[in-house]
């Protein structure tokens, strides 16, 4: 049997881009499974919600968000620290770009890494990557809480660390006024998890119990569909535990019996790909899921960093 591509170096084709409006001055983009991105108007002022990998890129979204509005962006808000996230944040001319202190931490530690790693699994996403100038760093920082009041009768945005989940800082973006949520990859919604730098046990558990206490009435997350009512919101919250939970009992269970790494893997594919096998991403981020919850198993609280080499090593290993 052939070798499978490498982790998404076989996704070249285009994704359609799909603009929508959400409520008043409330805007979300997705894009058949690729990263999500969202805006919010402020009174004379824009709030960007992520960056995509590159200026190019992040400037196509922006030419569309013209067409709504032509107010400058004074806040980009990071949800965490992933490559392509973050490093088309030049496009945005911001005032001020805002994250977590704990993705600042995580910038510090392997933002460089990071960037590689993620250039060789998802090629496609890094155009023009020479338009990069570099890491993204955020100018201001929060430990739990950050409000912005948009003005006028705009209400407020309530930037919130709800516990560590998809990366120890993720952060979400709440609009009270209209019960809508930007939940970054804490929840997907009809797409695979990536969970390489997660904390399987924290994020299933009280990060996701957070997420759903707030009672969005509209949900954006990192990937995949936007969830529209409690009923669809509720939906995209315990597909992403489902997804974590059955990773934990089935992990858990190869480990405790002494098994390997391997069969681990075999026995989390069987598990899961009836459910999850075909949505975006799932044969890329599996093998690194995995990787990630042994680890957890074997005491390791902090993900080890990836690194472009360790990225090939446990493709190989598991999925090759």
């Amino acid at each position: 049997m052939a070798a499978k591509p490498f982790a998404s170096s076989a996704d070249l084709g285009v994704k359609e881009q799909t603009l929508e409006v959400l409520a008043d001055g409330v805007y979300a983009l997705t894009a058949e499974g690729d990263p999500n991105l969202g805006a919010i108007e402020g009174e004379d002022f824009l709030v960007c919600f992520e960056a995509l990998a590159t200026p190019v890129a992040a400037r196509r979204w922006l030419a569309k968000l013209r067409e709504h509005t032509d107010k400058p962006v004074r806040y980009l808000v990071l949800s965490h620290y992933h490559a392509v996230r973050v490093l088309g944040a030049s496009a945005f001319d911001a005032e001020i770009i805002v994250s977590s202190e704990q993705t600042k931490g995580l910038i510090a530690e392997r933002g460089q890494q990071d960037w590689e790693s993620e250039f060789g699994r998802m090629p496609r996403l890094f155009e023009e990557p020479e338009s990069i100038p570099g890491l993204t760093w955020p100018t201001m920082t929060f430990r739990d809480k950050l409000t912005i009041e948009l003005g006028g009768d705009r209400g407020e945005l309530v930037l919130e660390f709800l516990g560590r989940g998809h990366t120890e800082g993720d952060i979400v973006a709440w609009i009270p006024k209209h019960e809508i949520l930007f939940a970054g990859d804490l929840v997907e919604s009809q797409a695979a998890l990536y969970t390489g730098d997660a904390f399987h046990f924290d994020w299933a558990s009280d990060t996701l119990d957070r997420v759903k206490a707030l009672g969005a009435q509209q949900l954006i997350g990192g990937r995949g569909a936007i969830a529209r009512g409690r009923d669809e919101v509720d939906a995209a919250i315990e597909q992403t535990r489902d997804f974590l939970l059955t990773m934990q009992r089935t992990v858990g269970d190869v480990h405790r019996a002494g098994g390997t790494l391997k069969q681990a893997f075999e026995a989390t594919h069987t598990a899961l790909a009836p459910k999850y096998g075909k949505w975006p991403i799932f044969e890329h981020c599996l093998p690194f899921d995995v990787q990630r919850i042994w680890d957890e198993m074997d005491g390791i609280e902090r993900p080890v960093i990836w690194t472009a080499e360790r990225d090939r090593q446990v493709w190989d290993e598991l999925q090759g």
